[in-house]
Formats: C-alpha cells, structure tokens, sequence
C-alpha cells in the first residue's frame, strides 16, 4: 500500500482534511474526546466477541421491528452508545463539533485497508478545485466508482469513508474516487450536488489517466451521498452527457417531504434518528435556493425517471430512510429502469461503514460489493 499526495494534481497539506471548513467555533470537550475514544476501542474489540458472548452480554434480549430481528453485533453497538449517553449519528448541535466527533469516531475503529496505492488529488467542482482521493487497483482496465460520502450533506468526509473506499476497491477490484463536495451550512443545496457532477464530468475525462476505463464508470455512495449519485444520474441524461454505468445507491435520501412509515418506526434507537434527519435537513435546505420538493434535492419526486443508468439499490430494515429508497427502486422500475433492489432487514443505517465490526454488517457489505462488481461486469 502507498499513501502518496504525489501524482496527478496533487493536494498538499493534510490528506485526512475536509474541503475549505471554517475553523472549529468551539473546542470539542474533552469529555467527547474521551467518549469517542471509549467507544473507538469497544468498537475494534466486537469482531473478536463470539455470537453466544454477544447474547450474553444482552441478556439474551432480541429487538424484533416490523418483521425483522436486529443483528446481535449492532444491537451490542447500540447499547454501548446508549450507555456513552450518546444517541444517534449527530453528537453536538454545533456542526463543526459534529463533523469532529464523527472523524474521531470513524477514526476509532479504523483498518487501513491495503490497496494498491492512494492518491489524493484535485478534480474540478462547480466553482473551482475540490478535492478527491483515488484507490487504485492493480486490475488491467478496472471499472472506475465516482463515490460520495454520506453525512446529511453537513458532516462526513473522504477521510470517515476511506476504509469503505479501500473495501470496494480492494474486494470489488474497481478503482475508487472519493469526492469531497462542499458542505452545508456553509455552502446551500444545490451546491454539493453541483459539486458531484462536476466532479463526475472530470472522471470522464480523466479516467484514462487514473488507469481506468472509461466505458465503465459507475457513480455511487451512501446516504445523503446516494441521493447525490442520483441526482447526478439524472442531470447526465438530462443534460446528454456520457451516462454512469452503474448508480450504487446506499440507503439513498430521495424525498426531504415525505412522512414514511419507517421515519414513524425507527425515529429512535437505531443510530439514524429522526431529529438526525431534521438536524440535517435545517441546515442543507433552510434558506437554500430549492424547497424540499424539488426534485434537484428529491429525487424521488422528479416526474420522468426513464432513462436512467441501471441501478443497485440498498436498504435497511432498521433505517428511518428505508422507505424511501424502496419507494425510489420501484419508481424506477416502473419507469423501465433496471434495479436491482436488496434490503437487507437486520441492519441499520450506515451498515457499510459497520463492516469493519463484523456480523451482518459486514455480510451484507460483501455482498453489495460483489453484486457491484457484477453488475459492471456484464456492462464491459
């Protein structure tokens, strides 16, 4: 493995930094740096707690919802958050201090997958350079991801995903290219996502130069970073341009209006809260230019989905956002579109990032990986 800011356009500075974020407003406290790394060392020691461990440690106590049984490794995930008294993905009304204990969690527990080499470059946004980060692979003519983070389009960043990105680069032998977009509050809807598909424009340009090929670029990412290869994919073929290969959509936002049944039934406890959700949505959509129906934001409620890439959808059975992105698949298959539609029913939202964990987390991360892998496959 290499960790190089050598290479095409490279960045220079810290390669872990996120895009052009204000200084920290406050310092994170000190008891949330503490709580993080408490919860960092519990989190690498649950890949080690055999199963019949885990059901002891709970009591033997199962959460079923809604038809489903919660896996064993995130329910144990929970109850330590619950006990840190943390809950949810959000930990500080601040955003800043949000974004920080997202990075110190996310680091806690992190792999450093080798792949093999990555290279933190910059790519043109949509008012100037943002920066991305390339996960090689050694395969001849790979496929090429444009991947975006999730985070509500506030937190989050190349550096919370990179163990994600050097997962599907090393398993699903494509190469990677994580985009760091801009962020609200600082910068509105629409513009990380006219930051992605700029971004997506550069790949096609340039994806000879980072070795891959150019027939088979995919663009994906998880959460608010799949509503974003949504929206991309639709801007492409609204705007003619060279279509994805692939849309990887990971427990995608589609619809900031809708009220789902899931939002009602996992509003608490499952990670993803539904205050998370309205935290989020404040920030990226009040006193933006476009109101949550619009489907520059909502994708499920842009009125011609036909011609889309074909798409790989994934949902939660315990993620408020299940909903709608089952609704989002079907709108596309009724709308001629190829889906491949999978739920997996006993995880919660951010299972991808959770792979690291074990259980079902990671199960379920192989197989989207593979069935991506798959997918590309048969489109070269």
């Amino acid at each position: 493995m290499t960790h190089s800011t050598a290479g095409r356009m490279p960045v220079t500075g810290d390669p872990e930094a996120t895009t052009a974020q204000p200084p920290a407003r406050r310092q994170v406290r000190a008891i949330d740096v503490v709580a993080n790394k408490v919860a960092g060392v519990t989190l690498r020691g649950l890949p080690h707690i055999p199963e019949r461990v885990k059901r002891l440690l709970l009591g033997g106590r199962s959460i079923t919802l809604d038809g489903n049984t919660l896996d064993t490794t995130l329910q144990l995930m929970l109850a330590g958050q619950q006990a840190l008294g943390l809950d949810g993905l959000v930990a500080d009304d601040d955003f800043v201090a949000a974004r920080t204990q997202l990075e110190l969690l996310s680091a806690g527990f992190k792999k450093y997958i080798p792949v093999s080499a990555v290279t933190d470059l910059t790519v043109d946004g949509a008012v100037g350079p943002i920066k991305a980060r390339h996960y090689r692979t050694d395969e001849a003519d790979a496929p090429l991801l444009v991947f975006y983070h999730g985070g509500g389009h506030v937190i989050g960043s190349i550096a919370t995903h990179d163990d994600l990105c050097r997962e599907i680069c090393r398993t699903g032998r494509v190469h990677v290219l994580s985009v760091d977009y801009r962020l609200a509050p600082e910068h509105k809807a629409p513009a990380g996502s006219d930051d992605a598909y700029a971004a997506y424009l550069w790949a096609c340009e340039h994806a000879a130069e980072l070795g891959a090929d150019p027939q088979r670029i995919a663009v994906g990412g998880d959460s608010a970073g799949a509503n974003l290869a949504a929206l991309v994919s639709l801007r492409a073929r609204d705007d003619k341009a060279p279509a994805p290969a692939l849309q990887l959509l990971l427990y995608p936002v589609t619809d900031y209006r809708g009220q789902t049944r899931s939002k009602t039934l996992f509003a608490r406890g499952f990670f993803l809260t539904r205050r998370d959700i309205d935290w989020f949505t404040e920030r990226f959509l009040g006193g933006a230019d476009v109101e949550e129906s619009d489907p520059r934001v909502s994708p499920l409620l842009e009125d011609d989905l036909s011609g889309l890439p074909p798409a790989l959808v994934v949902t939660a059975g315990f993620d408020p956002l299940r909903d709608e992105g089952r609704h989002y698949a079907e709108a596309m298959r009724r709308a001629g579109v190829s889906v491949d539609y999978r739920e997996y029913g006993s995880l919660v939202h951010g299972f991808a990032n959770f792979f690291p964990l074990g259980g079902g987390s990671a199960t379920a991360t192989a197989d989207v990986i593979s069935a991506m892998r798959a997918h590309l496959t048969r489109t070269g």
